[in-house]
């Protein structure tokens, strides 16, 4: 799961940082976390390209080319998450995202999407219990590390 990279990175980014700088940076280190979770989940839009395009309700055109987009932005969004110049709009940005692509996720799991196979046969609505809390943790994660906490 990508979402495991976001612990993992931020835990060794931060001891390597508190290493070399002697001091911890804890927004720096979420946010390069978060820039690592998103160029995984970047790169999982090119190799999980028609699970995710399923994820798109059927009215919507473009399917294909809607995930090999959001997939180009993650990777971008996760090397702007790491210049000082762009982090607040960027952080601002990557909330957007997070809040948009959730409708997504809910018509995805309502009809039993399963990404990595391409098939209709997911976890379903229980899915939702996970995904929701975790989207809200991803834009809180991305407001204390990228707006409330920037860097200097």
């Amino acid at each position: 799961m990508p979402e495991a990279v976001l612990p993992i990175v931020f835990l060794i980014s931060l001891i390597i940082l508190k290493i070399i700088r002697k001091k911890y940076y804890f927004a720096l280190s979420a946010r390069i976390a978060m820039a690592v979770m998103l160029i995984f989940t970047g790169i999982a839009h090119f190799v999980y390209t028609e699970g995710m395009a399923l994820m798109i309700p059927k009215f919507l055109p473009l399917k294909t080319e809607a995930v090999y987009l959001t997939g180009i932005l993650e990777i971008i969004i996760s090397i702007a998450l790491l210049i000082p110049k762009f982090e607040k709009i960027t952080g601002w940005l990557l909330i957007l995202f997070f809040i948009l692509i959730l409708p997504v996720n809910i018509y995805a799991a309502v009809n039993h999407v399963d990404m990595k196979t391409a098939s209709y046969e997911g976890s379903g609505a229980g899915y939702l219990l996970y995904r929701i809390p975790l989207q809200i943790f991803f834009i809180a994660w991305t407001y204390f590390s990228c707006i409330k906490f920037p860097s200097k």
